[in-house]
C-alpha cells in the first residue's frame, strides 16, 4: 500500500476513443464499448513536466492577412462529386470515402483520379485490395487511362510513402486504409492502432506536400465506418457512398466537410461505362404512368440545397391468418411510418387496425425528413380507400400527432421544382407563401381537412 499522502505511480491506461482512464488495461473500454482502444499513456499521479517554448511552424498573423490561395477548391470535372465537396478538391486536404463493398467507390475514385491527372498533373492510385492488373482492366473499361495517372499495389506504409516521393502527385488515392500497415506500430492489420497510425502519417504527408489525399474506408455490417472514431476526426471530409445492390442509383453524401456544406448530395448511375453523374435525378424516384393509381403520392424532399421529387407508395390489404397485422417498410423510417399509420387511423378516420400496411419509396431513395409525412398519409389513405389521388398533385408538409399539418423549410424551392417538373397542384399547410407560376396551392390545416378536399 502506498504511504499516506503519496500518489500512486501505477501505469495509466486511456481510451483513445472517449478518453476514459483506468489503472488497469482492459480489452474493451467500459465507457464507449470500443475494442482495442485502451492504451498505456503514463503514470497516474505523476507530476507534469514543464514544457518550454519551442520553434513555431509559421508566424501568427492577423486573420485578415492569412493567404487563401492554398484553400481554394480545384474542380475535378465531375459535377455531382464537386457539388458534394463544395466546389472540388482542396490541396492538402484529406478525404475519407466509405461505402458497402461493390457499391462503386473504387470505380468513381478512379474516374476522379483520371480527371485530375488530365487537368492538374500526376495522380497516384495505390491499391491494397486488388492487383495493378485488375485496376488497369477497370480503367480500360471506363476509359480512365492517362500518362499522368500512376498505379501501384502496396500494403506497406513505407512503400506507399516511397511511391509518393517518386511520383510527387497532386492527388493520392489509397484503396483502402484498412489494408495498409505501418511496421513501426504494433497491432493487427486493419485494427484500430494500425488504421490510426496510417491515417495520421498520410495526413501529415498530405499537408507537408500540399497533396490532396483520398482514403477509402471499409464499413461495418451496421453501415458505420470501420476503425477508430478518431479516423473521422483526422480527416477534413467524410463522404458516404450509398446504394442498393439491385439498383443502379448511387448517392454520395458528405457527413463532414471543413470546406463546404455537410448536407449536400450527389446522384450517380452505375453501369457498364462506370459511374455517371445524374444532374436531374428526380425522374429516378417517380414512376411514369399514364393514369394515377391508388396508394401513390409524390412529394418534394430537400437534400442539402437540392430539391428532389420522390414518390411514396403504400399498399393496404386485409390481414390474413388471424394474427397481428403486418407492417413492412422500405426506404422510409419505420418509426415515422408507424406514427403516421396511427395518426391516419385516429385523426383521419381510416381503419387500419385489422389491415396489413406496406410502405415504400420508389427508386431506392431513402426518405427521412418530416416533409414527406403528408404524402405518406395520403398514400396510405388512398390505398385503404382504393381511390387514386388527382393527377399532377404533390404533397408537402409535416404531420403532427394531433393531425395538424405544419410548414417545412424550403417550401418555395420545393414548389418551384414541382412546377418545373410539370405538376399543377400542391397540397400544403396554411401560410406556405406565394405559389410559383403554373402550380395551384391547396392549403389545408389538418389531416381531416386534407382528406375532405380530396375525397
Amino acid at each position: 500500500m502506498p504511504a499516506s499522502g503519496v500518489k500512486s505511480t501505477r501505469p495509466a491506461h486511456r481510451c483513445t476513443e472517449c478518453g476514459y482512464t483506468s489503472a488497469k488495461w482492459v480489452g474493451r473500454c467500459p465507457e464507449c464499448q470500443a475494442w482495442g482502444s485502451v492504451q498505456e499513456v503514463g503514470a497516474i499521479g505523476s507530476p507534469l513536466r514543464a514544457v518550454s517554448a519551442g520553434p513555431v511552424s509559421a508566424k501568427a498573423l492577423p486573420i485578415g492577412q492569412v493567404q487563401l490561395a492554398g484553400a481554394r477548391a480545384v474542380p475535378t470535372g465531375i459535377t455531382e462529386f464537386d457539388r458534394v465537396l463544395g466546389g472540388g478538391l482542396v490541396p492538402g486536404a484529406v478525404l475519407l470515402v466509405a461505402g458497402e463493398p461493390g457499391v462503386g467507390k473504387s470505380t468513381l475514385l478512379l474516374e476522379v483520379a483520371h480527371r485530375v491527372a488530365a487537368a492538374n498533373g500526376p495522380t497516384l492510385v495505390v491499391s491494397g485490395e486488388e492487383s495493378a492488373a485488375q485496376v488497369r482492366l477497370r480503367a480500360e473499361r471506363i476509359g480512365a487511362l492517362h500518362d499522368q495517372l500512376y498505379l501501384a499495389a502496396e500494403t506497406e506504409l513505407s512503400a506507399v510513402l516511397a511511391h509518393v516521393e517518386d511520383v510527387s502527385p497532386t492527388l493520392l488515392v489509397l484503396d483502402s486504409v484498412q489494408t495498409v500497415r505501418s511496421p513501426a506500430v504494433d497491432g493487427t492489420d486493419g485494427g484500430a492502432t494500425q488504421v490510426r497510425a496510417v491515417a495520421s502519417a498520410l495526413s501529415a504527408v498530405a499537408r507537408n506536400r500540399n497533396m490532396t489525399t483520398i482514403l477509402v474506408g471499409h464499413v461495418t455490417k451496421d453501415g458505420a465506418i470501420a476503425g477508430p472514431r478518431a479516423l473521422e476526426h483526422l480527416v477534413d471530409v467524410v463522404i458516404s457512398f450509398d446504394g442498393e445492390r439491385h439498383s443502379t442509383l448511387r448517392l454520395v453524401r458528405a457527413t463532414k466537410n471543413r470546406f463546404g456544406p455537410a448536407d449536400e448530395i450527389g446522384c450517380f448511375e452505375i453501369g457498364d461505362g462506370g459511374v455517371v453523374g445524374v444532374p436531374d435525378p428526380s425522374h429516378l424516384f417517380v414512376s411514369r404512368r399514364s393514369a394515377p393509381v391508388p396508394g401513390s403520392c409524390v412529394t418534394v424532399t430537400m437534400e442539402g440545397s437540392r430539391p428532389l421529387l420522390a414518390e411514396v407508395q403504400a399498399l393496404v390489404a386485409t390481414a390474413g391468418g388471424g394474427g397481428s397485422p403486418r407492417r413492412a417498410v422500405s426506404g422510409l423510417d419505420s418509426q415515422r411510418v408507424a406514427m403516421i399509420n396511427a395518426v391516419v387511423e385516429r385523426r383521419g378516420g381510416v381503419r387500419l387496425a385489422d389491415a396489413d400496411v406496406f410502405a415504400a419509396s420508389v427508386g431506392g431513395v431513402r426518405i427521412a425528413e418530416p416533409a414527406a409525412d403528408l404524402a405518406l398519409a395520403l398514400a396510405i389513405a388512398s390505398a385503404s380507400k382504393d381511390r387514386p389521388l388527382p393527377a399532377g398533385l404533390v404533397a408537402i408538409g409535416e404531420v403532427g400527432l394531433s393531425g395538424e399539418i405544419r410548414r417545412v423549410g424550403g417550401t418555395g424551392r420545393r414548389l418551384a421544382e414541382a412546377a418545373r417538373q410539370g405538376y399543377t397542384a400542391a397540397l400544403v399547410p396554411e401560410d406556405s407563401g406565394p405559389a410559383p407560376k403554373g402550380i395551384r396551392l391547396i392549403e389545408v390545416p389538418d389531416l381531416g381537412g386534407a382528406f375532405a378536399r380530396l375525397w
